[in-house]
C-alpha cells in the first residue's frame, strides 16, 4: 500500500504540471470509486482551475478555484499518472480528467483492487477528518502522550491513522528497527528514551524514503510512471530470514494485527 513517502512523491510529480491548469473533461468509468454516492463529479470539476495539490497523511488533496476540494486515496493498488491523450489506456483505469483547454494531458486514476477512490469534500469538507498529526512534524512529547493512551503493541498503535497519520507497514517496521524497539512492546510502557529514539527514527526513515521516491514492491509508481528506489534500502521489511544489516542475525517475520511484521530479535529485544 502506498504510504506517506509514496504519496508525497506522487504529489511532488503532480504539482508542477497541474497547478494552474483547467479541468476540461471528466470520464468516470466506475461510480463505486466515488464518494459520496451520486456526486456529480463532472458538474463540480469541468472548467474549474486546479489551485493547489497537497498531501495530508495518505490523501492527495486537490483544491479548486471556487474553493471546492476533493482527494484521492490510492488504497493498495491505486495509481495516479499523467499521460498524453494518445497513450494506451491501461485496464482498471476508472477515472480520467482532461487537463488544459485543449486537453493536452490526462490525469488517470487506476486501481485494480479498488480499495482506493475519490472523495468529494465540496467547499466545506474537512480533509483532516479522522486523522492524527503528521509524523514529520510530530514532537516527541506528543508522540509519547498518544502512545501512552493505548495498551496495544507499538506496531499496531503506529498503524492507527487516528493516532498518527501517514505511517504504514513498511515504514513502521523500518522505524522500529532504527529505534531498536520490539514491535510487540506495549505502546504505553515505552520509556522516554525509547519515545525520543522512535520519534527521531520515524522522521529519518520517512525523509530518506522521500529522497529515494518511495518504495516500489509491486504496483506503486509516481505520476510520471517511475518506480521508487527505497525498497533497495530496506533494513528489515520484506527481508525475512535474511541477515540483519547490523548483527547478521536472521530477520524474523511475525503477524501483528493481521499485518506482516519484520524485525531483528537481537537488535530489537523485548523487555
Amino acid at each position: 500500500m502506498p504510504e506517506l513517502p509514496e504519496v508525497e512523491t506522487v504529489v511532488r510529480t503532480l504539482r508542477p504540471r497541474l497547478e494552474g491548469q483547467v479541468i476540461s473533461g471528466v470520464r468516470l468509468e466506475r461510480a463505486d470509486i466515488l464518494l459520496p454516492v451520486g456526486t456529480d463529479l463532472a458538474g463540480h470539476l469541468v472548467n474549474r482551475t486546479i489551485c493547489a495539490i497537497t498531501r495530508r497523511a495518505k490523501r492527495i488533496i486537490v483544491r479548486l478555484d471556487d474553493e471546492g476540494c476533493f482527494y484521492f486515496h490510492l488504497g493498495m493498488t491505486g495509481q495516479l499518472t499523467l499521460d498524453p491523450p494518445a497513450a494506451p489506456r491501461r485496464v482498471h483505469t476508472h477515472l480520467t480528467l482532461d487537463i488544459g483547454r485543449g486537453r493536452e494531458l490526462e490525469l488517470r486514476f487506476r486501481d485494480p483492487r479498488r480499495f482506493g477512490g475519490i472523495w468529494w469534500l465540496g467547499q466545506s469538507g474537512d480533509a483532516n477528518a479522522n486523522l492524527g498529526p503528521e509524523p514529520l512534524t510530530l514532537r516527541a512529547v506528543e508522540l509519547g502522550r498518544r502512545l501512552a493512551g493505548t495498551k496495544r503493541a507499538v506496531k499496531a498503535a503506529l498503524l492507527d491513522q487516528r493516532l498518527i497519520a501517514g505511517l504504514g507497514n513498511i515504514y513502521v517496521d523500518e522505524s522500529l528497527f532504527a529505534a531498536r524497539i520490539h514491535p510487540l512492546a506495549r505502546a504505553d510502557r515505552l520509556s522516554d528514551a525509547q519515545i525520543g529514539r522512535l520519534n527521531r527514527a520515524i522522521k529519518q526513515v520517512l525523509r530518506k524514503a522521500i529522497e529515494h521516491r518511495g518504495s516500489t514492491l509491486r504496483d506503486y509508481m509516481d505520476a510520471e510512471g517511475k518506480s521508487g528506489g527505497f525498497q533497495n534500502r530496506h533494513q528489515v521489511y520484506d527481508r525475512a530470514a535474511k541477515p540483519c544489516v547490523a548483527c547478521d542475525a536472521p530477520i524474523t517475520r511475525i503477524v501483528i494485527g493481521g499485518r506482516s511484521t519484520h524485525f531483528c530479535r537481537r537488535c530489537q529485544k523485548k523487555r
